[in-house]
């Protein structure tokens, strides 16, 4: 299972910055639109005091955190929809991606050119809003060019799909999203958007992306955006991507030293990999491997236990027999597994358990 969250935004938003510090991947940064033309993709680890304190607890010969993969789409521009700058291969790299974090550009940079001129990220959001809506609005277009015809001849089969059609282009021509259109309910709804791949229904994250003077509350732009992310029920994380990739490369202690400075109670690349963990509906489970690995891994909320096996080993799922399992609070008081052992308090759960937040799990299973 790999999800991804994309990174998403007009050019020169400070998307392949953020990309860069979230990742350490080196990607490509320029002051002119479309500097990143194919995706670069890399991977977060997951901040996670649990799995700090099992490795106390362990004092394991690895640490192995869950991680988020995060993608740098290239910018979106006016015209996107109809394929200006690149548009429709840029929008394809979108629906690939199971959730979205939209940056909007909050700093000004006279060195680092706006596509539009100038510093407002109520409008920029407004524009990649309108190129999204379109593009789907084109997507369900196509789809009605096949559909209508075959209802006439199928109409008893075909009448709810074609019904629920017309409803989700009539919404996107009002420039609402399919989200509002999933959100009136009924699995049908929810199941066409999916097989659609529509962009503007996949979890989003704002991300105000300000100047390090701005810090922290982010200034009047930066409100702008929370303002609009808080009407969505959005998060919204501010911080400078400037700043967060020159941190990247302190020491921890140094860079906490100058966060505290600024009025930062923490890093806002850890307040983003948290949100895109939570909007991805990811839960973690743990693993202990004798004294040798404590590992994090991230499932969907509501996987069973053969399928959080599978995650550690496809072999483990095809042979499940069962799970062995405790809360990570209740292992770190009983004082180690063989100690959480002896008091009872390891749980044996079978195939219909849903591996809840925060477990730490063995598996039995025969090859």
């Amino acid at each position: 299972m790999t999800l991804q969250v994309g990174i998403v935004g007009l050019p020169n938003v400070g998307k392949s910055t953020l990309f860069n510090a979230l990742t350490r991947a080196g990607a490509a940064v320029g002051a002119y639109p479309f500097t990143t033309i194919d995706p670069n993709r890399g991977v977060a680890a997951v901040p996670d005091r649990r799995l700090e304190a099992l490795a106390r607890l362990v004092g394991p010969e690895r640490v192995t955190p869950a991680t988020v993969e995060f993608v740098d789409i290239a910018g979106l521009v006016r015209g996107s929809h109809r394929g200006e700058g690149l548009g429709n291969r840029f929008l394809a790299h979108i629906r690939e991606v199971d959730a979205i974090a939209i940056v909007a550009r909050c700093f000004a940079d006279p060195d680092v050119v706006h596509v539009d001129g100038s510093i407002d990220p109520a409008r920029d959001l407004e524009v990649l809003d309108l190129e999204l809506i379109l593009a789907d609005l084109e997507t369900v277009q196509r789809r009605l060019e096949k559909t209508r015809p075959a209802a006439r001849a199928r109409p008893r089969e075909l009448a709810v799909e074609l019904a629920l059609l017309e409803e989700l282009e009539g919404r996107l021509q009002r420039g609402e999203r399919a989200s509002a259109f999933v959100a009136a309910d009924g699995e049908e709804r929810a199941a066409l958007v999916r097989e659609l791949h529509l962009l503007t229904a996949k979890p989003r994250l704002y991300v105000a992306n300000v100047g390090e003077e701005d810090l922290p509350e982010g200034g009047a732009a930066a409100a702008a955006v929370a303002h609009r992310a808080a009407a969505e029920g959005a998060p919204c994380i501010v911080l400078c991507a400037q700043l967060e990739a020159d941190l990247a490369a302190w020491p921890p202690e140094e860079a906490a030293e100058y966060r505290a400075a600024l009025g930062l109670r923490e890093s806002g690349l850890e307040a983003l990999i948290w949100t895109g963990y939570r909007i991805l509906d990811l839960i973690t489970f743990f693993t202990i491997v004798g004294g040798r690995e404590v590992r994090a891994w991230a499932v969907r909320r509501g996987a069973t236990a053969p399928e959080a096996a599978g995650r550690v080993h496809t072999d483990m799922q095809r042979g499940f027999i069962r799970a062995e399992v405790i809360g990570w609070e209740e292992l770190i008081r009983a004082g180690g597994w063989a100690a959480a052992r002896e008091q009872g308090l390891i749980r044996t759960e079978g195939r219909d358990y849903l591996i809840q937040d925060g477990d730490v799990c063995l598996f039995r299973f025969h090859l």
